[in-house]
Formats: structure tokens, C-alpha cells, sequence
């Protein structure tokens, strides 16, 4: 496959693609998805890192051009990528997809060119669901891809935990929708492209994962990437040369950013014909989402018999195999991440009945000797029969809880967490509600109102920024 060849279709796809081509269900699913997001941004503008993220955007600055989600005034679109990218990320609430959480990686850039270039809504879901379906596509390539939509075939839908894993191949679909925007034409998108390729991040998911000591970073800094797919567009503009062959087969991007497989044959399959980001996992809880199926459970069994913490003698929940790596095991609860992948943490505040959303990452929380104290009744291991095969030979999700109470065991099953696999999808509704609860702490009522209806009608907006002022305080 000639990978100059690559380059030019992916690009073609970019700048030829109308807003009619985009099947009705992905038009649906991005006004969702942006919603979804830009509420986890709103949630992380209290939490320690989203302001620290906030500050340095403020003190980068530059030229009034884009927004940063909650915030009062515009920074340069550099710097609002960069807040942007991180809040999004920062509570471990957002959407995951073909190949993880996409959202943070690739809605800054489009969204800061939005602004810029005053698109309309239909601007911006045309290249946002561009950018999308990129970066699926790359992630399918590369193998990234666990269930969620992409192209791998029945043996690649099992997630392996911590292998050279890493969202670096977000960063075309970022530059392709950031493209999109301001009109690149054919040339300057195939440099785009390869630029982008250039401008990201080392794989550090398993980083993150083996080790004990839980960072900020986590498996990624979504936000410093899409500086790199904001560069790229713009030095594109300018006339810079990139890489067209960063696709090559031997020695390009999948190789020197460190994947352990490429299948572009994968990659390029229907391109334009079968739209692949379409279906998303939504988050019901901020925290893993490998933990996410047995606190499935859990809720069921508390709420079916009215168990309140003080009855629990003890509690067996499980899991994905990963929570047997070090990132799940260290018992200490610090900072965010500590409250996100920490499975004593996580079932104490559920336990506890704390508010689903950004309170089970709130400072007195994590320091609440209540939780802390109830932590030490959990064990979390892995589920023995966790990828065995359902209807249609493929892996399930498997997690299980047992709960001891009032003298007895109360047991739940699952074959996969709500909101992530078909028949347990979350409905509209239910996120628009995450939405409100997560904007509730930067947004009045009024605002939160007028940014559900913007959201939900984003399509016939003239002009972005009548959604931006809603969410960003303009």
C-alpha cells in the first residue's frame, strides 16, 4: 500500500466530506458527546489540577482568539487547547471510544478553530465527527481499538491492559477537524497530517499503569497534544512541509512512536462509506472504567435492600484483570488519581451514597476518615472468568460483587457495564443530567438551560460562539 497514498485519501476524506455525507446517527452522537465533555471540563474547574491547568493557560496567554471552557475571556488557541484538553480529562468522566477516551484528545482543537473562524454549528460537527472517525480509524490501525466501535476483528476485542498503549494517534483526527475549519486545501492537509504525526506524545499508558505511585498525568496530557495538532494546521497554512509518508509501513509513525502493530489495510477500509466512531461509551461513574461494572453491581445490591455502610461486614468485587497492576493496588489516597483508580476508595464513597459526579474527588472527601476506615472492608480481585466468550464469540465484560451484610452474602452479576455495550446504553436524557450536575458548580440554572438547548440544537447555530457564551462566560 503506497503510504503517500494514505496520506492523500486521509486528507481527501478531511476536505471533501460534506455535512450530508455524515450519517444522521453520528450527527446525533457528536452534539451528545460535545455536551458530555465540555460538562466534565465544567466539573474539573474545581478540582486541584483543572485550576492549576486553568492558570497556566491564563499565563500563556496570547491573542484573544478562543475560550476556555468556564472561564472569563479567550486566550490564544494554543493556549485554550491546552486548558481544554486537560479540564476534559481531568475527572476521568469522559466518553471513551475506538481506541480510549477520545474526546479530550481531539474536541480542543476543532473547537478553538470554531471560534475563530466563526463556524456554525454545522461547521463544527462536520469537523468534529471528521476528526472522530480519523482517529478511530488510526486507532484500528494500530490496535487500539477494545469494543467500542472500531474495526478490529473478534480476537482484537479483548482489552490488553498496558501494552504500548497511548492516544498519540488522536492527534490526526485533531489536526484533520482543526483543518477542516479554515478551509486547508488538499496540500496543506497532507502536511497537517504529517505533522500532526510528529506533534505528540510518547506512549505513557503503561507507564501510568505499573506503576504504584498514581501521577496527574495519569496515561496522558491530552491537552499539551493538541498544542501539537494546533501547530500542525497552522504551520500547514503557512506553506511548512510535513511528513507525507508518515504512514510508511516499516519505518513510520506506528513504529517510531512506539505501537506494537499497524494494519493500515484496516485503516482504510470504506473510508467515507462506513462511518466506525459511532457507538460511544458514556461514564455513569468519574473514576476507571474497569471498575465500572461491578460498581454496576454494587448499586444494585445496596439500593435493592437498603444496605447502609455501617451493616457491611465486607466487600468482594470483580473486576478487570488490570486491577491486579500496581495503579489499582496502592492503598493511599493523595490527590485525584488516587481517587479515581483506587477500588477502596471508589466503593467507600459509593457506599456512603456520596453524589455521583466531581464530589467523590473533592479534598475533604478523600481525607474523610469514614471513607478512609470503610476502604479497609474491600477487596478487589480479578474476575476468574473475565473475556470468556458470549453470543456472537465475543468477550464479555465480566464483574461480580459480593456483599456481606446483616449475616448474609448478597451477590450481582454483569456482563458489562451500563452505558458500554448495546441494550444498556445511557439514554439522553440521563446525560443530560450528568451534564447539569457537572455544570452546576461554574454555571447558573439560566446558563445551564440555555447550554442544554444550544447543545442539543447545535445544528442550527449561525455562529459557534452562541454555544460558547453559554459555557465559557463570554
Amino acid at each position: 500500500m503506497n503510504t503517500e497514498n494514505i496520506t492523500h485519501d486521509l486528507a481527501s476524506f478531511a476536505i471533501n466530506t460534506r455535512y450530508e455525507d455524515i450519517p444522521a446517527e453520528a450527527v446525533d452522537e457528536v452534539k451528545i458527546l460535545l455536551m458530555d465533555s465540555i460538562g466534565c471540563a465544567l466539573a474539573a474547574l474545581t478540582t486541584d489540577k483543572g485550576k492549576m491547568t486553568v492558570a497556566l493557560s491564563k499565563r500563556l496567554g496570547g491573542p484573544p482568539e478562543s475560550s476556555i471552557i468556564g472561564m472569563k475571556g479567550k486566550v490564544s488557541c494554543g493556549s485554550a487547547v491546552l486548558a481544554n484538553g486537560e479540564l476534559i480529562g481531568t475527572v476521568d468522566y469522559d466518553a471513551t471510544m475506538a481506541g480510549g477516551h477520545a474526546p479530550p484528545y481531539v474536541f480542543p482543537a476543532p473547537l478553538a478553530m470554531a471560534e475563530i473562524s466563526g463556524a456554525s454549528g454545522n461547521n463544527l460537527i462536520l469537523a468534529a465527527s471528521l476528526g472522530l472517525e480519523l482517529s478511530a480509524r488510526v486507532a484500528a490501525a494500530v490496535q487500539q481499538s477494545h469494543g467500542a466501535g472500531g474495526l478490529t476483528d473478534e480476537k482484537k476485542q479483548s482489552f490488553s491492559w498496558g501494552t504500548r498503549w497511548g492516544q498519540a494517534y488522536s492527534n490526526f483526527g485533531a489536526a484533520a477537524a482543526a483543518g477542516r475549519l479554515i478551509n486547508l486545501d488538499q496540500s496543506a492537509m497532507e502536511n497537517a497530517l504529517g505533522l500532526a504525526g510528529h506533534l505528540c506524545q510518547v506512549l505513557t499508558h503503561e507507564r501510568y499503569t505499573m506503576s504504584a505511585h498514581r501521577h496527574m498525568t495519569k496515561y496522558g496530557v491530552p491537552g499539551w497534544q493538541n498544542t501539537g495538532a494546533i501547530d500542525a494546521v497552522l504551520l500547514a497554512q503557512m506553506g511548512y512541509m510535513g511528513d507525507t509518508t508518515v504512514f510508511d509501513p516499516d519505518e513510520g509513525f506506528w513504529k517510531f512512536v512506539g505501537y506494537e502493530e499497524w494494519h493500515p489495510d484496516i485503516m482504510m477500509a470504506d473510508v467515507g462509506k462506513k462511518w466506525i466512531f459511532p457507538r460511544v461509551n458514556y461514564k455513569l461513574y468519574p473514576c476507571c472504567g474497569m471498575l465500572h461494572g461491578a460498581l454496576d453491581c454494587f448499586y444494585k445490591v445496596i439500593d435493592r435492600y437498603h444496605i447502609m455502610p455501617e451493616e457491611i461486614e465486607s466487600i468482594t468485587a470483580y473486576c478487570h484483570p488490570s486491577v491486579a497492576q500496581p495503579c489499582f493496588v496502592n492503598p493511599e489516597i493523595i490527590d485525584i488519581p488516587d481517587a479515581q483508580f483506587n477500588p477502596h476508595y471508589v466503593f467507600a464513597v459509593a457506599a456512603h451514597r456520596v453524589k455521583i459526579g466531581v464530589e467523590w474527588q473533592d479534598p475533604h472527601m478523600m481525607r474523610d476518615p469514614r471513607i478512609l476506615e470503610f476502604g479497609k472492608k474491600i477487596t478487589c480481585i480479578p474476575h476468574p472468568e473475565f473475556g470468556k466468550k458470549g453470543p456472537g464469540g465475543f468477550p464479555l465484560f465480566l464483574s461480580k460483587v459480593e456483599v456481606v451484610a446483616r449475616g448474609q452474602t448478597y451477590t450481582e452479576e454483569s456482563t458489562g457495564p451500563r452505558g458500554a455495550k448495546r441494550g444498556t446504553e445511557l439514554k439522553d436524557e440521563e446525560l443530560v443530567e450528568k451534564f447539569r450536575h457537572n455544570a452546576s458548580r461554574a454555571l447558573t440554572q439560566n446558563e445551564i438551560d440555555s447550554a442544554v438547548d444550544a447543545f442539543l440544537n447545535l445544528e442550527k447555530l449561525s455562529d459557534i460562539t452562541e454555544m460558547m457564551k453559554h459555557v465559557s462566560k463570554l
